[in-house]
């Protein structure tokens, strides 16, 4: 079985999850720039976050037999705090870069008029790179979010096949495949997303543009969401087919859209170095 996992944060996981991701059958992944977990206090530290996603930690899945690419952006609950609004200036050197296959996270956090703002103006700048979009739905008032979203995206003129909304649900995915935009969802342990609730909405709603990620990160969340995802769809009577569509051919044909999809098979080493450093730490 082969996994491409749409919408991961690896900065914030370990190597013991990229060794059990490649035995799960994870072969490449995209990492959206996201909100650290504490305000950043400066747009410089946006700049050295954003060259992580290009240089170290492609380096480091290459360890492990994982092609690694990103988004870039300022998320959506940054972009009501007016020191990092800086940040939109220079995006674009960012955006040029050839393993950044889209523009995001971006979205709503709290729908507040600053984030309608910078929505607009990075689905723009989206428009302006050819890249798609990664557009994160509020976790709260979500159905209402989602509709201010679709407003705004079609506001934008950004074509809607190059746009996925992530974090949806049952009362959302009707109306983002009816927009015909993607629809994105994120499993977790406790929250947003179970398996056997995606076995269900992908009997109703079909496997065309559709996106399964396991959205990892510093909370509570589980980098093999999508494997067992995968699992659930097999012994939910999905046949060997429609699982690859969702886990493998979806994610490459979305992503694929910016040009800069290059899935070369890897194998796992751990000899390389990335300017002069090594994942290896102590003696053989």
């Amino acid at each position: 079985m082969r996994i491409f996992d749409p919408h991961i944060h690896m900065t914030s996981r370990t190597t013991d999850d990229y060794e059990a991701m490649y035995a799960a059958g994870v072969r490449a992944l995209v990492e959206p720039a996201f909100w650290l977990g504490q305000p950043r206090t400066s747009p410089e530290s946006f700049y050295d976050y954003f060259d992580a996603l290009l240089g170290w930690e492609p380096y480091r899945a290459a360890q492990f037999g994982i092609q690694h690419f990103c988004t870039i952006a300022l998320n959506p609950k940054e972009a009501n705090d007016p020191r990092c609004l800086p940040v939109l200036e220079e995006l674009d050197r960012f955006l040029a870069k050839d393993r950044v296959v889209a523009v995001g996270e971006i979205g709503y956090d709290s729908m507040t008029a600053a984030e309608d703002e910078v929505l607009a103006r990075q689905l723009q700048l989206a428009v302006e790179h050819g890249l798609p979009a990664l557009v994160h739905t509020p976790h709260r008032d979500k159905a209402a979010g989602t509709r201010r979203t679709l407003d705004v995206v079609r506001e934008s003129g950004i074509a809607p096949e190059l746009v996925v909304l992530d974090h949806l649900n049952e009362l959302t995915v009707g109306m983002v495949l009816d927009s015909g935009c993607w629809a994105g969802f994120s499993i977790y342990p406790k929250t947003k997303m179970s398996e056997d609730r995606m076995v269900e909405i992908l009997r109703r709603h079909g496997t065309e543009r559709v996106l399964v990620n396991s959205a990892a990160d510093w909370g509570s969340s589980d980098p093999l969401k999508t494997r067992r995802t995968a699992d659930a769809m097999l012994a939910g009577g999905f046949d060997e087919d429609a699982v690859d569509r969702v886990m493998w051919r979806n994610p490459v044909a979305f992503y694929g859209q910016s040009g800069r999809l290059e899935l070369d098979e890897i194998k796992p080493d751990d000899t390389a170095l990335h300017e002069g450093n090594s994942i290896k730490r102590g003696g053989e």
